[in-house]
């Protein structure tokens, strides 16, 4: 498998790039990684890097960009926060890995019980995790169903997956209406920025 250079980036579209996550997802999930040296694109990454993708996802333990989407070094630049949403140093790190790195699509990653979704679903507390929480209380009021009480809760597993996907659209919202920049880059057909959710039963991303 090739290491990305500045002429493959330039050569790819957000369509193609979106494409590669895909093709990378299905050999996750089929077992059949591509065949890397991943020494050798260490060194081939020495004097400069040209990521096609830029992946916003949860920190959970089993949901790495890298493995799931099955890349190499040099292919992806991964931002993690629990609950996968946005603030003011990760709209930053995007607009670099966008406007002056030159990767062709956002991916803003959730998954199938999200730990962080569970806490915001249950009003949780705890230090400096309640101010991050609160970031995911407006995906939680956002879904309707159930409308009694007592099923929204961590305990309605349907409830928190819905929760999760409906965090990916809010985040993908507050991306572009808190950076002009990529926005601009979003309608200029520069780039993409699409949401997906990652099933932990089975290893497969599902795009929206």
């Amino acid at each position: 498998m090739i290491t990305q250079t500045k002429e493959t980036q330039d050569a790819l579209s957000p369509n193609n790039a979106i494409a590669l996550l895909k093709e990378g997802n299905s050999r996750f999930i089929e077992n059949k990684k591509a065949d890397r040296d991943l020494l050798a694109q260490v060194k081939q990454t020495t004097s400069g890097q040209y990521p096609f993708a830029t992946i916003l996802s949860c920190i959970d333990s089993r949901v790495s960009a890298e493995l799931v989407f099955d890349q190499g070094v040099g292919d992806i630049f991964s931002a993690r926060v629990a609950g996968n949403i946005v603030n003011e140093d990760i709209l930053g790190s995007m607009e670099f890995a966008c406007k002056l790195a030159g990767t062709k699509v956002i991916v803003v990653l959730g998954h199938t019980s999200c730990g962080a979704v569970k806490g915001a679903c249950d009003d949780a507390k705890l230090g400096n995790l309640t101010i991050l929480l609160h970031k995911i209380k407006a995906a939680v009021r956002a879904v309707s169903n159930p409308i009694d009480e007592e099923s929204r809760n961590s305990k309605n597993i349907k409830f928190v997956n819905a929760v999760a996907e409906k965090n990916v659209q809010l985040t993908i919202e507050d991306i572009r209406s808190l950076s002009p920049v990529l926005k601009d880059m979003e309608d200029n057909g520069e780039i993409a920025i699409v949401g997906a959710m990652y099933d932990i039963a089975d290893g497969k991303v599902h795009f929206m």
